[in-house]
């Protein structure tokens, strides 16, 4: 069993890999109070006013308390986010790195925007981790380049891939969660999809370039298809034949 886990984990490709370990690393220590959540969480005060920029980075890989929550987000971390870099993303894995930066930076500001709006600011405030919204975005951007895959919601009902975050968005409000998490996730996944594939289709454009200096942090190796040598279809010439 710990050796099927651990093939299972040295096969996911190395993004999908390690959001994942510093995720689990990170609520793990939080549970074990290794390391305090007080020090992960987005605050713009400290951000901006005391230079404590990691937290930019760290509301995004605590998972809150280890519950089933806890686990039901780490099995569509896994499993989305291995499906896109794995398919959709293969052999761009700058390209994918960059879908998450975008993801991560639309999240941020929307928060730090909405903190500034009257009557909504209350409710970004309280929206302090933006884990659960990025784990969200990636399974809409996955079920936008997926829309006809027929899927099953707890063998209560099926439909199609393209319905999933709206099923989740729901069985989210049934259990009592806040449906913010999981719109805001649908809100940077839709930006992202729009300006990736609606966009450059509208005008030939493409505005989600890869940055130059994010693809030399990664050196993708080319997929490289080998053609077979001197393959015949067809039965050699009769002269050919007579010669050999």
């Amino acid at each position: 069993m710990a050796q099927a886990v651990e093939e299972w984990y040295k096969q996911m490709p190395i993004i999908t890999r390690s959001y994942l370990t510093a995720a689990i690393v990170t609520t793990i220590g939080c549970s074990l109070e290794i390391i305090s959540p007080y020090n992960l969480y987005l605050n713009p005060r400290l951000v901006f006013k005391q230079y404590q920029l990691w937290r930019l980075v760290t509301n995004f890989l605590y998972f809150r308390k280890m519950d089933l929550d806890f686990l039901f987000h780490m099995f569509f971390l896994a499993r989305y986010c291995k499906l896109l870099e794995e398919n959709s993303f293969r052999g761009r894995t700058a390209d994918f790195f960059y879908m998450l930066l975008f993801g991560a930076s639309v999240l941020t500001g929307i928060v730090l925007i909405g903190g500034m709006v009257p009557y909504v600011s209350e409710s970004f405030a309280k929206i302090i981790f933006l884990s659960n919204s990025l784990t969200f975005m990636m399974v809409y951007v996955w079920s936008k380049q997926n829309p006809f895959i027929h899927m099953s919601f707890l063998g209560l009902f099926t439909f199609t891939a393209a319905y999933l975050p709206w099923v989740l968005l729901g069985f989210s409000v049934l259990v009592g969660a806040s449906a913010w998490v999981d719109l805001l996730g649908m809100i940077a996944g839709h930006a992202y999809y729009f300006l990736e594939d609606v966009y450059p289709r509208m005008t030939g454009r493409r505005p989600l370039r890869t940055p130059s200096f994010i693809k030399v942090l990664f050196a993708d190796e080319a997929v490289v298809v080998t053609r077979p040598a001197a393959v015949r279809f067809a039965a050699p010439p009769a002269e050919e034949a007579h010669q050999d």
